[in-house]
C-alpha cells in the first residue's frame, strides 16, 4: 500500500490540503486529528477533568469511537451517534490537545489508525503520522505556517461555524496549543527526519495542493 502522511501544527492547512489530495489521487482521507477531538468530545461530555489522566484512562472504556465515509467524506461516530459537526470548537480543540498527550489514549487509537492504512492507498494527517503511526509511510510531508496565519484560518473557519470568537483569543489559544503539541513527553510533534518541509505561508490553496502533488511525485508514488 501507498501511504502519504502528513505532520504539522494546528491551523497549518493540514485537512483542507489532504482532503483535496486524495480527491486528486483517488485514494482515501484519513482525518487522525479527529479521533482524538471525539475522545475529547467524550470527556468533556462526561464532565471528565481532561487534565485528570487516571480518570480520562478509566472513561477510554465507555469511549466507542467508528469512522465512516458517507459521500466520500469522513463522519466520525462516538457510541453510534454522528459527532462529525460537534468536533471542532475551540473547546474540544484544547481537550484533545490535552488528551493526546496521554499514552494510553495514543495506544487506545494506534491500531485503528494503522489498520485503515494497512488495506489501502491513504494519506493521513495528524501530529504524529510520519513519525509514529506510520513511520513507513511512502511520502512523509511536514507541513506547516506562520502563527498569525494559522490563527487567521481557525478564526475564519469559527466565525463561518456561527462562534463568537475574538482573534486575539484563538492566537493566544493556539501558541498555547503548539506548546502543549510540541512539548508533550508522549508523540510529540515534530518534522520526521525523512520528511519533506512545506511552509503553505506564501501558497495558495491551489498552489499549496499542488506542492504536495509534486513531493508525491518526486517521491516516485504512483496511484
Amino acid at each position: 500500500m501507498n501511504n502519504i502522511a502528513i505532520d504539522g501544527p494546528a491551523g497549518a492547512g493540514k485537512s483542507t490540503i489532504a482532503k483535496k489530495v486524495a480527491e486528486k489521487l483517488g485514494i482515501v482521507y484519513v482525518d487522525t486529528g479527529a479521533l482524538y477531538r471525539v475522545v475529547g468530545l467524550h470527556m468533556l461530555n462526561k464532565k471528565i477533568d481532561v487534565n485528570d489522566s487516571s480518570s480520562v484512562i478509566h472513561e477510554l472504556k465507555n469511549c466507542k469511537i467508528s469512522m465512516d465515509y458517507v459521500d466520500g467524506m469522513q463522519r466520525m461516530f462516538l457510541c453510534g451517534k454522528d459527532v462529525t459537526n460537534l468536533i471542532r470548537t475551540d473547546d474540544v480543540s484544547m481537550a484533545a490537545s490535552t488528551v493526546s498527550g496521554i499514552f494510553e489514549v495514543r495506544e487506545f487509537l494506534l491500531d485503528l489508525q494503522r489498520n485503515i492504512g494497512k488495506h489501502q492507498d491513504i494519506i493521513m494527517d495528524g501530529r504524529d503520522i510520519g513519525t509514529v503511526v506510520l513511520p513507513d509511510a511512502s511520502v512523509k510531508i511536514f507541513l506547516t505556517a506562520s502563527i498569525n496565519l494559522r490563527a487567521k484560518r481557525r478564526y475564519d473557519q469559527l466565525i463561518a461555524s456561527g462562534e463568537k470568537v475574538v482573534f486575539e483569543n484563538v492566537l493566544r489559544d493556539m501558541k498555547k496549543r503548539d506548546l502543549q503539541d510540541m512539548n508533550r513527553k508522549i508523540s510529540p510533534l515534530k518534522q520526521a527526519d525523512d520528511a519533506v518541509l512545506l511552509d503553505t505561508s506564501d501558497l495558495t490553496l491551489e498552489e499549496s495542493i499542488e506542492s504536495v502533488l509534486k513531493i508525491v511525485g518526486n517521491n516516485g508514488v504512483e496511484i
